[in-house]
């Protein structure tokens, strides 16, 4: 009986957490009121200016709360959100993402994922079988993952892909198209390295364009600055191109791009304030039927 009170215990520490990060995150809105009219007493005690009249009744009170702050506190440019708990260790561990499938893959899916996988540095990727979605995320916290991605198809061709942040999500969905194997490369792709690569994150402008260029990043390690390998994820019109490169310098002068593949197209569609299991997770984004003829309109 000891692995069902092992399972147990892990999903009690679990359901706290979620719980422990939900009642943070409901806090942000009063924290950010409480962040800015401190901002605004310091911005006026600095200039020498009179207060705000909306902020002389509660004077008192923070200016009480600003003297007991230390100074890494008051440097701090923003107030503190659900982001900071979601990615707080990015760049500290090195990411551990899983990859896997939808259920039953045709044979062009499970050789995409392969390339994804070695694409991907420190992923592992694994059977999809008959497990269902809340299995599979408790196996991956379980197992220390880091990252989930799933990939989806229709009728043979990879449509779509999935990237779920454990332990606390969130989750991002993407709409993928014209995806093109290493195989099917025209001319022939290089040979893939699996050194870490440099990161190329293009024209993510908009808050929303940020945190998702935050959500691709968070999937690979931090490189050496000597690699020759680059990941790029170019936005153009809320659409993602990703390319995967080698260079090399045949002079001082001049650089070589060679193509590794794979290469296809992404659109954002939902970001979930949740992992791929918790579907009464609240809804950070969601693209909407009537956004597709807001052509001057880009989310990213």
């Amino acid at each position: 009986m000891p692995p069902p009170l092992s399972n147990a215990a892990s999903h009690r520490r679990q359901t706290r957490l979620r719980r422990e990060y939900l009642y943070r995150k409901s806090l942000e809105g009063r924290e950010k009121v409480a962040y800015e009219k401190k901002r605004q007493v310091r911005q006026a005690l600095a200039a020498g200016k009179p207060l705000p009249t909306e902020l002389r009744a509660s004077y008192d009170q923070l200016k009480a709360s600003i003297d007991a702050e230390d100074t890494k506190t008051q440097q701090q440019p923003v107030a503190k959100n659900h982001v900071d708990d979601e990615y707080g260790d990015a760049g500290l561990l090195e990411p551990r993402v899983c990859v896997t499938t939808s259920r039953d893959p045709s044979s062009r899916l499970k050789q995409f994922v392969k390339e994804i996988k070695v694409l991907i540095p420190n992923a592992t990727r694994i059977n999809r079988g008959n497990n269902r979605v809340d299995e599979l995320v408790e196996s991956c916290r379980q197992s220390e993952f880091s990252d989930i991605v799933v990939v989806q198809e229709t009728r043979g061709e990879p449509d779509g892909l999935v990237i779920c942040h454990l332990p606390l999500g969130p989750t991002a969905f993407f709409s993928l198209s014209r995806a093109v194997l290493r195989h099917d490369l025209d001319p022939p792709a290089a040979p893939m390295s699996e050194a870490y690569p440099h990161l190329v994150l293009h024209n993510f402008q908009t808050e929303l364009g940020k945190r998702v260029g935050n959500i691709l990043k968070c999937l690979f390690p931090v490189p050496r600055a000597d690699t020759k390998r680059v990941v790029t994820f170019s936005n153009d019109h809320d659409y993602i191109s990703f390319r995967h490169h080698m260079y090399s310098k045949p002079s001082h002068d001049s650089v070589v791009l060679h193509e590794v593949g794979p290469r296809f197209e992404m659109r954002l569609y939902q970001i979930r304030l949740g992992t791929l299991d918790q579907k009464e997770a609240d809804n950070e984004y969601v693209l909407r039927p009537y956004q597709n003829t807001a052509a001057k309109r880009n989310v990213l």
